[in-house]
């Protein structure tokens, strides 16, 4: 068996790079899907645990949000018999950072978030010290990581009782620590390192003016729910909980799974329809084709080459071998080439898998458990089978009148199931490449969009503290700094979903039309500072006096409200009458997978939230210096965290960009394996008829001609491969770009390009071959005839 390998070592060497390539890919693969599935499943009571979600009807249709009433978890800890547990949370992403301090000399900002008192008997992050049921009882109660306890006192130990203080935009208050939390699983989605009273928040809306009722939607509602209850039927129970609250709502409810959200957080028309589950979903099936194209090469490889093998099968059928024993001796072949694969992959994922935990911001490690051990065993054994049981067949076949007469000559069946092999090999190959290019186009397209505003050399910034105490002195002071083009204040950094209100009516609106607008709070001069472009009308100016009685809109929402001239119109908001004075042309503030909502702008300096400054071009670091040395006078020995807006912007693309990376990574992987497979068939065509070629060579062919001929066959499958891939590939990305509402094209260039690079590559791969047959001295192949 070794004496075999030894003696063709070009196909072992082949063999070998072609299968430890495919496992290492494989199990990387294994190893990302693995974790994916496993995302905030570590939660004890996790088959029981669900989040209530709520649809709202609009006139384009359903829209789904997570955000709930502040007084629902309550409500149905109450009055439901079905839920066993509730909680409210009002998560961190809703704030940005807290600024926290131990005593006077140590400050730090941290993220956080409020949450109900059964928090934790409902989630399971484990306490070190404190009792899940009373942590979070009392209305000044802190409960913080351990992380958390050693920044702020040096250590984790002996910590509860002691104060914190803490300060949210001009909020401040003093907590007192009532327990101490392991930290957060790096398969947690959600990140915090403390947690403060639902009824802290309760205080901070009253102070922000903010009401507590029905029709205000911010925390996210957990519930656990009893062990026999039936999910669908406690969501039609629940459905129009919320109109028998509030009289007129629009707003259905319904409850799902937890750990669904993860992998299935996409919602269509009301009803959960995928997400990062078809990335899961993706890599997955690209391991299996990774893993066929190994395999082909080895059926190829082993029944091109059969002709080398006659003498080996003819003499053990002469001494008496069974087709059975043969058959066992090639697929043993199989499964030692197999294992010995998947040690040399083992050590290449080794040395890799820092490089993608840090692609795919992961924390994967190589556990020799015996589901890892069993997994990987099974994928060798499984891909040795399917690869070496062909060729066994195929070379146990041969009956000894064939062998006697030194020749083979391949059936057509096997020369078509060859030229098939390697179609399917390329077809797919092209498939990646479709692929990558469309994956790449759209993230650059994401990139380099005309959001309608300019979100470069933007940083911001929270209100908080003295800055919120004091904030016109500070714009002042800031805007004398050089190198601050413009600042001002507005209430979010314009990412993703923004405040929302049903509170807008007009004149002419339809009573039974419940229509939701996205409401910013601002600052003056936060227009020009974003360098927005005016569609109608003016901007908010403070020297035409105070201007809260005027609003400024979107396009999207003077399409809602149909008015032909808008300049002047008059709209209800929020109870009182508001005029439009001008209307920005639409701009993308939510991801590019969602459609421009209505939104309002207002004035009102004391809502905003965070500070927005647009710096010049160069100069950057100095810039920024200035401007936290300004912050640091008004918030004495606090940080200064700021962020740029662009790489905000950027975050929201995350899972994509990684995808691109990974798919351009696992494709080029599957295109070196399918040119190995080529370059290993071309070594063997190229051997077969190098006395055909010292014959025309000697009768005046040149090298172009040879280089033609054996060139042309495989040039041939490749063009076929071509053919049958686009449609797939078409569909597969037309698919795909679907999830997103302002994409790039679909252009027919990008299927050419494709193309050209499979037909260079495959020519490329197959000319080194046919290039050194064609340059060989003839009478080195007829010297022996």
């Amino acid at each position: 068996m070794f004496r075999n390998f030894l003696r063709h070592k070009n196909s072992l060497v082949i063999n070998l790079v072609g299968l430890s390539s495919a496992f290492t890919c494989a199990i990387l693969i294994f190893l990302w899907v693995n974790d994916e599935k496993h995302v905030d499943k570590f939660h004890k009571l996790d088959k029981q645990l669900y989040q209530v979600m709520e649809n709202h009807q609009t006139p384009e249709g359903i829209y789904t949000q997570a955000y709930t009433p502040d007084m629902l978890g309550r409500s149905f800890a109450e009055e439901m018999g079905e839920v066993e547990l509730a909680t409210s949370v009002v998560p961190s992403n809703l704030f940005g950072s807290f600024s926290l301090s131990a005593n006077e000399d140590h400050k730090m900002k941290s993220d956080g978030q409020f949450a109900d008192k059964d928090f934790f008997r409902v989630f399971s992050y484990n306490l070190a010290e404190g009792d899940p049921t009373r942590v979070l009882i009392d209305k000044n109660a802190i409960v913080i990581s351990k992380k958390l306890a050693e920044n702020l006192f040096g250590t984790a130990e002996n910590v509860v009782g002691k104060t914190i203080g803490w300060k949210i935009f001009n909020y401040e208050n003093q907590s007192v620590v009532s327990g101490v939390f392991e930290g957060t699983p790096a398969n947690s989605t959600a990140t915090f390192d403390f947690v403060l009273s639902f009824n802290a928040w309760l205080d901070l809306c009253n102070f922000l003016g903010r009401k507590i009722h029905w029709g205000n939607h911010s925390p996210y509602t957990y519930l656990v729910l009893n062990k026999d209850v039936n999910p669908k039927q406690f969501n039609g129970k629940i459905a129009n909980f919320l109109q028998l609250k509030q009289s007129g709502s629009n707003i259905s409810l319904f409850a799902i799974p937890y750990s669904s959200q993860y992998l299935n957080g996409k919602f269509e028309n009301g009803v959960q329809a995928g997400g990062r589950i078809s990335y899961v979903r993706l890599f997955s099936l690209l391991a299996i084709f990774i893993l066929l194209i190994a395999g082909i090469n080895f059926m190829n490889l082993a029944t091109a080459r059969s002709s080398r093998r006659i003498k080996e099968i003819g003499i053990k059928k002469v001494v008496g071998s069974r087709r059975s024993a043969l058959v066992s001796q090639f697929i043993s072949e199989a499964v030692i080439l197999a294992l010995f694969s998947l040690i040399i992959a083992i050590v290449l994922i080794l040395i890799l898998l820092p490089l993608f935990n840090q692609i795919t911001a992961k924390h994967l490690v190589l556990d020799f458990n015996m589901q890892f051990l069993f997994t990987i065993l099974s994928m060798g054994l499984i891909t040795a089978l399917v690869s070496g049981l062909y060729p066994a067949l195929y070379l146990s076949g041969f009956n000894i009148s064939q062998i006697i007469k030194g020749k083979i000559v391949s059936s057509v069946s096997v020369l078509w199931a060859r030229k098939g092999l390697v179609v399917f090999q390329f077809a797919i190959s092209v498939i990646l490449i479709i692929s990558v290019l469309v994956v790449y186009r759209q993230i650059e397209f994401i990139q380099h969009k005309n959001l309608g505003y300019n979100k470069d050399n933007l940083i911001y910034f929270s209100k908080e503290g003295g800055i919120a105490q004091q904030e016109e002195a500070f714009l002042t002071e800031a805007k004398q700094i050089p190198g601050v083009v413009n600042i001002s204040s507005i209430g979010s950094n314009l990412i993703g979903s923004l405040s929302s209100t049903y509170g807008v009516n007009w004149e002419g609106k339809d009573e039974n039309a419940s229509i939701s607008f996205e409401v910013v709070p601002l600052n003056y001069q936060m227009i020009e500072t974003l360098k927005m472009e005016m569609a109608e009308g003016r901007n908010f100016d403070s020297k035409l006096g105070s201007e809260k009685e005027k609003i400024i809109v979107n396009q999207a929402a003077i399409n809602v409200m149909g008015f032909k001239n808008p300049i002047g119109q008059t709209i209800n908001f929020w109870g009182k009458e508001k005029q439009i004075v001008g209307i920005v042309k639409n701009f993308n503030f939510k991801s590019l997978k969602e459609e421009i909502s209505p939104l309002l702008f207002y004035i009102e300096p004391k809502k905003t939230m965070q500070i927005m400054a647009r710096i010049e071009a160069g100069q950057e670091k100095q810039t920024i210096a200035a401007l936290g040395k300004i912050y640091s006078q008004f918030n004495p020995g606090f940080s200064f965290d700021y962020k740029f807006l662009d790489a905000a912007y950027q975050a929201q693309y995350e899972t994509e960009q990684r995808v691109s990376i990974l798919s351009r990574f696992f494709a080029g992987l599957g295109i070196l394996i399918s040119c190995l497979g080529l370059f290993g068939l071309a070594t063997f065509a190229a051997e077969q008829r190098i006395k055909e070629i010292g014959i025309r060579k000697i009768n005046g062919a040149r090298i172009s001609e040879v280089l033609v001929m054996l060139n042309r066959d495989f040039v041939k499958w490749v063009a076929i491969a071509f053919v049958i891939a686009t449609p797939i590939a078409y569909y597969a990305m037309h698919k795909w770009l679907e999830s997103f509402a302002y994409k790039t094209e679909l252009s027919w260039w990008i299927f050419a390009l494709a193309g050209v690079l499979a037909l260079g590559i495959a020519l490329l791969t197959v000319s080194l071959q046919s290039w050194r047959a064609a340059r060989r001295n003839p009478v080195e192949a007829l010297r022996y005839e």
